[in-house]
């Protein structure tokens, strides 16, 4: 890994600080709903915030090993590693300054009309346990981040990226790599729903987050072929059981019903079952894809294979967004001619049609959110297939998200 040596210091005082933009906490008097949502005419067209409340080493190498973090695999061990009032100045640095306000307003200036904001429970630090470690004080850079988006006009797609007990096995995504998922509880469903009661009332309350319009019950549970037993459960009781504590708690505050959060799930595709089976109610109702060709085991690896996959592509109706996906080819492919990115543009073209290919079949459905905004320094090279910013940079991605659809790469 190459390491760029920027200090901590050198971050906060050479990048533009949230801090400065904070927005008014006052209570909000009156709604708009207007402004909480697109208009019908538009696609989503985003960026996640990966790493910024979350932080996943492998996207974020150089950052990881600036907050003193070394080998540590994820938030908690890191916690453990320097210890709780080490380790919550050393987060704090990064949530000031992984994304900053020039980052809000270039992913404004691309064309891009939505964040999808990755966040962990403990961000409501009430919810966490004597004997879990996360860092704390993230909220009020979270409020920062927010407001400024709603100043941008950026809708914003908040997302339980790492539920209680932790959803997935051996994912830096949940803030604690384990081996087992123990998010299937009664327990930690119910410091679920109350994450989700809490982020209501902020939605509803706070005028920072007036443009959060879709939240996410839970990110990438894990698959019915692998936990079945889980994955049933789920769908059984905590998909309807979020709905509902979603839609009382805003019933508590009077939101009129044009003003209702959309509520967000992980579609059919994921392979956890069917996400509306069991719903009380499907009004307000999306639903999450994550499709990365890297991983589809039926692409052909070559140039052709992954343009043709990408556009033949059909991933369902307006209601579904692809939350993520990426521009990175396959493991054992990745290096070779074709696709080699490493001290070469001679693969550029391609990639670029490869972009408006998956742009133009996500476009089929309710947009897309690629992953991710930022990344640092992957494999020890810019590894633009997975960082949008440096994406444009490179001239891979268009500086106007919407052009896209005016290509031809089929």
């Amino acid at each position: 890994m190459l390491f760029k040596s920027i200090t901590s210091v050198a971050l906060a005082m050479s990048a533009p600080s949230l801090v400065e933009s904070r927005p008014s906490l006052a209570p909000k008097k009156t709604v708009n709903a207007g402004k909480r949502w697109l208009p019908e005419s538009d696609k989503i067209r985003g960026v996640n915030l990966g790493s910024q409340f979350i932080i996943e080493p492998w996207m974020a190498g150089d950052e990881w090993q600036s907050m003193g973090c070394g080998d540590s695999n994820d938030e908690w061990t890191c916690v453990e590693k320097l210890g709780q009032d080490a380790a919550d100045a050393a987060f704090r640095t990064h949530w000031q300054t992984w994304i900053n306000t020039d980052d809000l307003e270039q992913i404004k200036s691309y064309g891009l009309n939505t964040v999808r904001i990755p966040v962990g429970f403990w961000i409501e630090e009430d919810l966490v346990n004597e004997d879990e470690h996360y860092p704390r004080g993230g909220l009020e850079y979270l409020d920062y981040v927010v407001g400024n988006c709603t100043d941008l006009g950026l809708y914003v797609i908040m997302d339980l990226h790492g539920g209680p007990g932790v959803q997935f096995p051996n994912q830096q995504y949940t803030g604690h790599g384990v081996s087992s998922p123990g998010f299937y509880t009664a327990d930690n469903y119910e410091r679920a729903y109350k994450f989700l009661e809490w982020m209501t009332e902020r939605v509803h309350t706070n005028p920072a987050y007036f443009n959060v319009g879709m939240m996410q019950v839970i990110n990438e549970p894990v698959h019915a072929g692998d936990y079945g037993s889980e994955a049933a459960d789920m769908i059984a009781n905590y998909y309807p059981n979020a709905w509902s504590r979603i839609r009382d708690r805003e019933s508590q505050l009077n939101v009129a019903d044009a003003d209702k959060i959309h509520i967000q799930f992980m579609g059919q595709a994921w392979g956890s079952g069917n996400p509306s089976e069991n719903l009380p109610d499907t009004t307000f109702a999306f639903y999450d894809d994550h499709r990365y060709y890297k991983w589809d085991t039926s692409v052909e690896q070559s140039q052709d294979g992954y343009i043709s996959a990408a556009c033949n592509d059909n991933r369902g109706g307006d209601d579904i967004i692809i939350g993520e996906w990426s521009l990175s080819v396959a493991d054992d492919s990745q290096y070779n001619d074709e696709f080699n990115i490493r001290d070469t543009d001679a693969n550029n073209d391609w990639y670029k049609k490869y972009f408006a290919a998956q742009v133009q079949a996500f476009e089929r459905s309710g947009g897309w959110v690629f992953w991710s905004w930022k990344c640092n320094w992957i494999s020890g090279f810019d590894e633009w297939r997975w960082c949008y910013q440096s994406a444009v940079a490179a001239g891979i991605i268009p500086e106007d998200a919407g052009s896209a659809a005016g290509m031809s790469p089929c």
